[in-house]
Protein backbone atom coordinates (compact mmCIF):
# COMPACT_ATOMS: atom_id res chain seq x y z
CA UNK A 1 0.00 0.00 0.00
CA UNK A 2 1.28 3.23 -1.23
CA UNK A 3 1.63 5.43 2.14
CA UNK A 4 3.14 9.14 2.26
CA UNK A 5 6.39 9.26 3.65
CA UNK A 6 5.68 11.43 6.97
CA UNK A 7 8.42 11.49 9.10
CA UNK A 8 8.89 9.11 12.32
CA UNK A 9 7.86 10.54 15.35
CA UNK A 10 11.12 10.30 17.13
CA UNK A 11 9.19 9.76 20.75
CA UNK A 12 7.37 6.80 19.23
CA UNK A 13 6.98 3.78 21.52
CA UNK A 14 8.46 0.46 20.87
CA UNK A 15 10.51 1.69 17.76
CA UNK A 16 11.96 -1.46 17.01
CA UNK A 17 14.19 -2.82 14.42
CA UNK A 18 11.92 -3.92 11.23
CA UNK A 19 12.25 -7.60 9.37
CA UNK A 20 13.63 -5.30 6.66
CA UNK A 21 16.39 -3.50 8.30
CA UNK A 22 17.13 -6.90 9.46
CA UNK A 23 17.50 -7.77 6.17
CA UNK A 24 19.45 -5.02 5.45
CA UNK A 25 22.39 -5.95 7.78
CA UNK A 26 22.37 -9.15 7.18
CA UNK A 27 23.58 -8.44 3.22
CA UNK A 28 26.81 -6.37 4.96
CA UNK A 29 27.64 -9.69 6.51
CA UNK A 30 29.57 -10.66 3.40
CA UNK A 31 30.89 -7.09 2.98
CA UNK A 32 32.54 -6.96 6.20
CA UNK A 33 33.74 -10.98 5.56
CA UNK A 34 35.40 -9.66 2.17
CA UNK A 35 36.82 -6.74 3.52
CA UNK A 36 38.51 -9.17 6.47
CA UNK A 37 39.96 -11.73 4.12
CA UNK A 38 41.47 -8.75 2.19
CA UNK A 39 43.22 -7.92 4.69
CA UNK A 40 44.12 -11.08 5.43
CA UNK A 41 45.92 -12.00 2.23
CA UNK A 42 47.79 -8.80 2.58
CA UNK A 43 49.31 -9.62 5.35
CA UNK A 44 50.01 -12.89 5.33
CA UNK A 45 51.99 -11.92 1.76
CA UNK A 46 53.93 -9.15 3.60
CA UNK A 47 51.79 -6.03 2.60
CA UNK A 48 50.74 -5.54 5.95
CA UNK A 49 50.83 -1.53 5.97
CA UNK A 50 49.04 -1.97 2.59
CA UNK A 51 46.98 -4.21 3.41
CA UNK A 52 45.58 -1.98 6.27
CA UNK A 53 45.54 0.88 4.43
CA UNK A 54 43.24 -0.90 1.92
CA UNK A 55 41.16 -2.38 4.96
CA UNK A 56 40.43 1.27 6.22
CA UNK A 57 39.17 2.56 2.90
CA UNK A 58 36.62 -0.81 1.99
CA UNK A 59 35.44 -0.72 5.94
CA UNK A 60 34.55 3.18 5.42
CA UNK A 61 32.84 2.47 2.35
CA UNK A 62 30.47 -0.71 3.97
CA UNK A 63 30.14 1.57 7.22
CA UNK A 64 28.92 5.07 4.77
CA UNK A 65 26.61 2.55 3.48
CA UNK A 66 24.73 1.09 5.88
CA UNK A 67 24.88 4.38 8.06
CA UNK A 68 22.90 5.94 4.94
CA UNK A 69 20.12 3.48 5.25
CA UNK A 70 20.15 3.64 9.00
CA UNK A 71 19.87 7.38 9.80
CA UNK A 72 16.96 7.92 6.73
CA UNK A 73 14.54 4.73 8.02
CA UNK A 74 15.27 5.82 11.50
CA UNK A 75 13.33 9.51 10.44
CA UNK A 76 11.30 7.99 7.38
CA UNK A 77 10.55 4.21 7.48
CA UNK A 78 6.63 3.85 5.97
CA UNK A 79 7.57 0.20 4.62
CA UNK A 80 4.96 0.74 1.52
CA UNK A 81 5.64 -0.94 -1.31
CA UNK A 82 7.88 1.74 -3.30
CA UNK A 83 9.81 2.25 -0.02
CA UNK A 84 10.39 -1.49 0.28
CA UNK A 85 11.49 -1.86 -3.65
CA UNK A 86 14.23 0.82 -3.43
CA UNK A 87 15.89 -0.88 -0.23
CA UNK A 88 16.13 -3.77 -1.86
CA UNK A 89 17.86 -1.90 -4.67
CA UNK A 90 20.31 -0.88 -2.31
CA UNK A 91 20.62 -4.33 -1.30
CA UNK A 92 22.12 -5.13 -4.24
CA UNK A 93 24.53 -2.39 -4.23
CA UNK A 94 25.61 -3.76 -0.98
CA UNK A 95 26.15 -7.25 -3.01
CA UNK A 96 27.59 -6.08 -5.64
CA UNK A 97 30.43 -3.45 -3.97
CA UNK A 98 31.16 -6.77 -1.40
CA UNK A 99 31.71 -8.32 -4.67
CA UNK A 100 34.38 -5.67 -5.71
CA UNK A 101 36.04 -5.45 -3.01
CA UNK A 102 38.64 -8.46 -3.33
CA UNK A 103 39.54 -7.21 -7.27
CA UNK A 104 40.14 -3.72 -5.11
CA UNK A 105 42.72 -5.34 -2.76
CA UNK A 106 44.27 -7.15 -5.19
CA UNK A 107 44.64 -5.41 -8.53
CA UNK A 108 43.44 -1.65 -6.89
CA UNK A 109 40.22 -1.74 -9.33
CA UNK A 110 37.61 -0.35 -7.93
CA UNK A 111 35.53 -0.27 -10.60
CA UNK A 112 33.07 -2.75 -9.10
CA UNK A 113 33.13 -0.91 -6.05
CA UNK A 114 32.03 2.17 -7.39
CA UNK A 115 29.38 0.40 -9.47
CA UNK A 116 27.72 -0.86 -6.24
CA UNK A 117 28.09 2.71 -4.33
CA UNK A 118 26.46 4.10 -7.18
CA UNK A 119 23.42 1.76 -6.99
CA UNK A 120 23.05 2.65 -3.41
CA UNK A 121 23.57 6.21 -3.80
CA UNK A 122 20.93 6.56 -7.05
CA UNK A 123 18.60 4.43 -4.71
CA UNK A 124 18.77 6.41 -1.62
CA UNK A 125 18.51 9.65 -3.63
CA UNK A 126 14.72 8.55 -4.79
CA UNK A 127 13.85 8.17 -1.12
CA UNK A 128 15.13 12.11 -0.22
CA UNK A 129 13.01 13.08 -3.10
CA UNK A 130 10.11 10.88 -2.28
CA UNK A 131 10.73 12.45 1.20
CA UNK A 132 10.87 15.78 0.26
CA UNK A 133 7.93 15.72 -2.02
CA UNK A 134 5.67 15.33 1.41
CA UNK A 135 7.83 18.13 3.57
CA UNK A 136 7.46 21.97 3.45
CA UNK A 137 9.85 25.01 4.29
CA UNK A 138 13.05 24.02 6.27
CA UNK A 139 12.55 20.34 6.26
CA UNK A 140 12.09 20.39 2.31
CA UNK A 141 15.08 22.24 1.89
CA UNK A 142 17.01 19.35 4.48
CA UNK A 143 15.65 16.52 2.37
CA UNK A 144 16.30 18.32 -1.42
CA UNK A 145 19.98 19.01 -0.22
CA UNK A 146 20.48 15.66 1.08
CA UNK A 147 19.33 14.04 -2.17
CA UNK A 148 21.55 16.68 -3.92
CA UNK A 149 24.50 15.52 -2.35
CA UNK A 150 23.92 11.77 -2.48
CA UNK A 151 23.53 12.35 -6.01
CA UNK A 152 26.80 14.44 -6.56
CA UNK A 153 28.68 12.63 -5.38
CA UNK A 154 28.92 9.32 -6.70
CA UNK A 155 30.46 11.24 -9.69
CA UNK A 156 33.57 11.63 -7.88
CA UNK A 157 34.02 8.06 -6.41
CA UNK A 158 33.34 6.73 -10.03
CA UNK A 159 36.27 9.49 -11.54
CA UNK A 160 38.41 8.26 -7.94
CA UNK A 161 38.42 4.65 -9.82
CA UNK A 162 40.24 5.60 -12.52
CA UNK A 163 42.95 8.12 -11.18
CA UNK A 164 46.78 6.22 -11.05
CA UNK A 165 47.35 4.39 -8.02
CA UNK A 166 49.83 6.67 -5.24
CA UNK A 167 49.33 9.38 -3.56
CA UNK A 168 47.13 11.34 -6.17
CA UNK A 169 44.51 8.90 -5.26
CA UNK A 170 45.14 8.82 -1.70
CA UNK A 171 44.49 12.56 -1.68
CA UNK A 172 41.31 12.20 -3.88
CA UNK A 173 40.32 9.61 -1.49
CA UNK A 174 40.34 11.76 1.82
CA UNK A 175 38.81 14.88 0.12
CA UNK A 176 35.79 12.34 -1.02
CA UNK A 177 35.36 11.38 2.29
CA UNK A 178 35.43 14.94 3.76
CA UNK A 179 32.68 15.50 1.04
CA UNK A 180 30.90 12.85 2.12
CA UNK A 181 30.57 13.88 5.94
CA UNK A 182 30.14 17.26 4.94
CA UNK A 183 26.59 16.71 3.26
CA UNK A 184 24.57 16.29 6.24
CA UNK A 185 25.96 19.18 8.14
CA UNK A 186 25.49 21.13 4.88
CA UNK A 187 21.75 19.41 4.47
CA UNK A 188 21.02 20.57 8.21
CA UNK A 189 21.61 23.80 8.20
CA UNK A 190 17.98 25.05 7.46
CA UNK A 191 16.20 22.13 9.20
CA UNK A 192 17.28 18.46 11.27
CA UNK A 193 15.36 15.37 10.23
CA UNK A 194 13.88 13.55 13.38
CA UNK A 195 15.66 10.54 14.66
CA UNK A 196 14.40 7.75 17.55
CA UNK A 197 17.18 7.53 19.90
CA UNK A 198 16.25 3.98 21.26
CA UNK A 199 16.01 2.91 17.76
CA UNK A 200 19.46 4.28 16.44
CA UNK A 201 20.95 2.79 20.31
CA UNK A 202 19.23 -0.80 18.88
CA UNK A 203 20.23 -0.22 15.24
CA UNK A 204 24.41 0.44 16.09
CA UNK A 205 24.29 -2.54 18.31
CA UNK A 206 22.60 -4.97 15.49
CA UNK A 207 25.47 -3.80 13.16
CA UNK A 208 28.04 -4.19 16.05
CA UNK A 209 26.72 -7.90 16.64
CA UNK A 210 27.63 -8.53 12.85
CA UNK A 211 31.23 -7.51 12.79
CA UNK A 212 31.59 -9.43 16.02
CA UNK A 213 29.36 -12.70 14.54
CA UNK A 214 32.92 -12.28 12.19
CA UNK A 215 35.43 -12.74 15.24
CA UNK A 216 33.26 -15.93 16.17
CA UNK A 217 33.42 -17.63 12.58
CA UNK A 218 37.31 -17.24 12.70
CA UNK A 219 37.03 -18.57 16.28
CA UNK A 220 35.35 -21.93 14.49
CA UNK A 221 37.89 -22.09 11.82
CA UNK A 222 40.40 -22.42 14.40
CA UNK A 223 38.66 -25.38 15.65
CA UNK A 224 37.70 -26.94 12.31
CA UNK A 225 41.31 -26.41 11.51
CA UNK A 226 42.97 -28.03 14.09
CA UNK A 227 40.63 -30.72 14.14
CA UNK A 228 41.93 -31.33 9.96
CA UNK A 229 45.28 -30.69 10.86
CA UNK A 230 46.15 -32.53 13.99
CA UNK A 231 47.49 -29.71 15.74
CA UNK A 232 44.66 -28.91 18.31
CA UNK A 233 47.36 -28.00 20.93
CA UNK A 234 48.97 -25.46 19.02
CA UNK A 235 45.82 -23.45 17.61
CA UNK A 236 43.56 -24.02 21.23
CA UNK A 237 44.85 -21.49 22.11
CA UNK A 238 43.80 -18.89 19.80
CA UNK A 239 40.10 -20.56 19.78
CA UNK A 240 39.90 -20.12 23.40
CA UNK A 241 41.12 -16.50 23.18
CA UNK A 242 39.42 -15.79 20.24
CA UNK A 243 36.28 -17.13 22.18
CA UNK A 244 36.66 -15.21 25.71
CA UNK A 245 37.86 -11.81 23.39
CA UNK A 246 34.26 -11.58 21.40
CA UNK A 247 32.29 -12.64 24.26
CA UNK A 248 33.95 -9.85 26.72
CA UNK A 249 33.35 -7.20 23.78
CA UNK A 250 29.66 -8.21 23.75
CA UNK A 251 29.12 -7.89 27.56
CA UNK A 252 31.38 -4.32 27.50
CA UNK A 253 29.51 -2.89 24.38
CA UNK A 254 25.69 -3.68 25.64
CA UNK A 255 26.01 -3.30 29.29
CA UNK A 256 24.91 0.67 28.78
CA UNK A 257 21.41 1.92 27.73
CA UNK A 258 23.20 4.41 25.73
CA UNK A 259 20.19 5.62 24.06
CA UNK A 260 19.50 7.73 27.36
CA UNK A 261 22.58 9.29 26.68
CA UNK A 262 21.96 10.54 23.31
CA UNK A 263 20.00 13.17 24.07
CA UNK A 264 21.36 15.99 21.91
CA UNK A 265 22.65 16.92 18.38
CA UNK A 266 26.25 17.06 19.09
CA UNK A 267 26.55 14.01 21.33
CA UNK A 268 24.77 11.58 18.50
CA UNK A 269 27.18 12.98 15.98
CA UNK A 270 29.68 12.34 17.64
CA UNK A 271 28.76 8.58 19.23
CA UNK A 272 27.11 7.48 15.29
CA UNK A 273 30.44 8.88 13.39
CA UNK A 274 32.73 7.64 15.72
CA UNK A 275 31.28 4.01 15.71
CA UNK A 276 33.33 4.06 12.92
CA UNK A 277 36.48 2.80 14.76
CA UNK A 278 34.63 0.73 16.81
CA UNK A 279 33.00 -1.60 13.88
CA UNK A 280 36.13 -1.71 11.99
CA UNK A 281 38.04 -2.68 15.12
CA UNK A 282 35.54 -5.13 16.05
CA UNK A 283 35.83 -6.87 12.18
CA UNK A 284 39.80 -6.81 12.08
CA UNK A 285 39.59 -9.04 15.32
CA UNK A 286 38.69 -11.95 13.22
CA UNK A 287 40.78 -10.91 10.83
CA UNK A 288 43.55 -11.29 12.75
CA UNK A 289 42.37 -14.30 14.30
CA UNK A 290 42.88 -15.72 10.39
CA UNK A 291 46.67 -14.57 10.30
CA UNK A 292 47.25 -16.09 13.37
CA UNK A 293 45.91 -19.52 12.34
CA UNK A 294 47.94 -19.29 9.39
CA UNK A 295 51.04 -18.30 11.01
CA UNK A 296 50.48 -21.41 13.88
CA UNK A 297 49.84 -23.97 10.59
CA UNK A 298 52.74 -22.51 8.58
CA UNK A 299 50.36 -20.96 5.47
CA UNK A 300 51.55 -17.08 6.39
CA UNK A 301 55.17 -16.12 6.66
CA UNK A 302 54.49 -13.82 9.10
CA UNK A 303 56.59 -13.82 12.89
CA UNK A 304 54.48 -14.84 15.80
CA UNK A 305 54.83 -11.22 17.23
CA UNK A 306 53.34 -9.59 13.84
CA UNK A 307 50.51 -12.30 14.32
CA UNK A 308 50.26 -11.96 18.33
CA UNK A 309 49.47 -7.80 17.23
CA UNK A 310 47.03 -8.44 14.61
CA UNK A 311 44.36 -9.41 17.27
CA UNK A 312 45.44 -7.63 20.20
CA UNK A 313 45.68 -4.05 18.62
CA UNK A 314 41.77 -4.02 16.97
CA UNK A 315 41.12 -5.53 20.40
CA UNK A 316 42.58 -3.32 22.23
CA UNK A 317 40.99 -0.50 19.94
CA UNK A 318 37.93 -2.04 20.33
CA UNK A 319 37.87 -1.89 23.98
CA UNK A 320 38.70 1.48 24.26
CA UNK A 321 36.70 3.15 21.44
CA UNK A 322 34.26 1.38 23.17
CA UNK A 323 34.49 3.09 26.38
CA UNK A 324 35.68 6.57 25.22
CA UNK A 325 32.08 6.30 23.32
CA UNK A 326 29.52 5.02 25.77
CA UNK A 327 30.70 2.93 28.20
CA UNK A 328 32.01 5.82 30.41
CA UNK A 329 29.03 6.98 30.90
CA UNK A 330 28.03 4.07 33.00
CA UNK A 331 31.14 4.13 34.94
CA UNK A 332 30.32 6.10 38.47
CA UNK A 333 33.69 6.30 40.52
CA UNK A 334 37.09 6.15 39.55
CA UNK A 335 38.29 2.81 39.70
CA UNK A 336 35.62 1.98 37.56
CA UNK A 337 36.53 4.84 34.53
CA UNK A 338 39.90 3.46 34.76
CA UNK A 339 39.36 -0.62 34.35
CA UNK A 340 38.70 -0.39 30.33
CA UNK A 341 41.57 1.34 29.47
CA UNK A 342 44.05 0.33 31.36
CA UNK A 343 42.40 -3.42 30.09
CA UNK A 344 43.54 -1.90 26.46
CA UNK A 345 46.98 -1.26 27.61
CA UNK A 346 47.39 -4.77 29.25
CA UNK A 347 45.95 -6.17 26.01
CA UNK A 348 49.14 -4.74 24.07
CA UNK A 349 51.09 -5.99 26.42
CA UNK A 350 49.90 -9.55 25.66
CA UNK A 351 51.53 -9.31 22.24
CA UNK A 352 54.73 -9.93 23.42
CA UNK A 353 53.36 -13.13 25.35
CA UNK A 354 54.54 -15.39 22.30
CA UNK A 355 52.05 -18.05 21.56
CA UNK A 356 49.88 -17.21 24.43
CA UNK A 357 49.24 -14.01 23.38
CA UNK A 358 45.68 -14.23 21.90
CA UNK A 359 44.41 -16.49 24.65
CA UNK A 360 45.97 -13.66 27.26
CA UNK A 361 44.41 -11.14 26.10
CA UNK A 362 40.88 -12.60 25.71
CA UNK A 363 41.73 -13.76 29.74
CA UNK A 364 42.45 -9.83 30.42
CA UNK A 365 39.24 -8.68 28.35
CA UNK A 366 37.63 -11.07 30.56
CA UNK A 367 39.15 -10.46 33.56
CA UNK A 368 38.16 -6.78 32.68
CA UNK A 369 34.72 -7.52 33.02
CA UNK A 370 35.08 -9.52 36.06
CA UNK A 371 36.64 -6.49 37.81
CA UNK A 372 33.88 -4.33 36.79
CA UNK A 373 31.05 -6.61 38.09
CA UNK A 374 32.64 -6.69 41.15
CA UNK A 375 33.16 -3.19 41.72
CA UNK A 376 29.55 -2.20 40.63
CA UNK A 377 28.50 -5.07 43.46
CA UNK A 378 30.51 -3.42 46.23
CA UNK A 379 29.35 0.22 45.08
CA UNK A 380 25.96 -1.52 45.17
CA UNK A 381 26.21 -3.24 48.92
CA UNK A 382 27.66 -0.47 49.70
CA UNK A 383 24.96 1.68 48.84
CA UNK A 384 22.37 -0.11 50.74
CA UNK A 385 24.27 -0.43 53.62
CA UNK A 386 24.95 3.89 54.05
CA UNK A 387 21.07 3.89 53.37
CA UNK A 388 19.89 1.93 55.85
CA UNK A 389 19.39 3.75 58.55
CA UNK A 390 17.73 5.91 56.06
CA UNK A 391 15.32 3.34 55.93
CA UNK A 392 14.88 1.75 59.54
CA UNK A 393 11.51 3.76 60.48
CA UNK A 394 8.63 5.73 58.09
CA UNK A 395 7.08 9.00 59.82
CA UNK A 396 4.38 8.18 62.22
CA UNK A 397 1.33 8.05 60.76
CA UNK A 398 -2.01 8.08 62.74
CA UNK A 399 -0.16 7.53 66.53
CA UNK A 400 1.92 4.56 65.52
CA UNK A 401 5.48 3.91 63.76
CA UNK A 402 5.64 2.60 60.59
CA UNK A 403 8.05 0.00 60.36
CA UNK A 404 9.74 -0.29 56.30
CA UNK A 405 8.15 -2.70 54.70
CA UNK A 406 9.54 -4.94 51.52
CA UNK A 407 8.63 -2.55 48.11
CA UNK A 408 7.97 0.22 50.37
CA UNK A 409 11.47 1.85 51.21
CA UNK A 410 13.66 3.64 48.61
CA UNK A 411 15.46 1.51 46.65
CA UNK A 412 18.79 2.93 45.62
CA UNK A 413 20.18 1.91 42.31
CA UNK A 414 23.21 2.24 40.06
CA UNK A 415 22.18 3.38 37.07
CA UNK A 416 23.57 2.23 33.63
CA UNK A 417 22.88 4.80 31.88
CA UNK A 418 24.07 8.23 32.40
CA UNK A 419 20.82 10.31 33.48
CA UNK A 420 17.63 10.42 31.83
CA UNK A 421 14.46 7.98 31.68
CA UNK A 422 13.36 7.50 27.90
CA UNK A 423 10.21 9.85 28.24
CA UNK A 424 13.05 13.29 28.92
CA UNK A 425 14.68 12.46 25.99
CA UNK A 426 14.43 15.04 23.67
CA UNK A 427 13.56 14.65 19.80
CA UNK A 428 16.41 16.69 18.42
CA UNK A 429 17.70 15.97 15.43
CA UNK A 430 22.03 14.71 15.37
CA UNK A 431 22.73 17.09 12.66
CA UNK A 432 25.44 15.41 10.65
CA UNK A 433 24.28 11.79 11.02
CA UNK A 434 21.16 11.79 10.18
CA UNK A 435 21.41 11.24 6.44
CA UNK A 436 23.12 9.08 5.61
Amino acid sequence: MLRIMARRDPAEAHRTATPLELLFDLCFVVAVAQAGDGLVHAVAQGHAGQGIVGYAMMFFAIWWAWMNFTWFATAYDTDDVPYRLVTLVQIAGVLILAAGVPRAFDHADYSIIAAGYVVMRLALTTQWLRAAGCEHGGSRTTALRYAGGIALLPVGWVAFGFLPRGDVQMWAFVLLVAAELAVPVFAQRSSTTPWHPQHIAERYGLFTLIVLGETLVAATVAVQRALDKGSFADLLPIAAGGLLTVFAAYWIYFIVPIYEHLRDGKTAFLWGYGHYLVFCSAAAIGAGLHIAIEQVTGEAPVSTLRAAAAVTIPTAGFIFFTWLLHARYNKLSLPQQVVLPMTAVAILACTFAGTWAILCAGGMAAASVAVSLTIRHRMYVSSRIEDRPHRSARPVEGGRLQADQPGRGRRPSIRAGSGTSEHCIEPVATGGVTDE
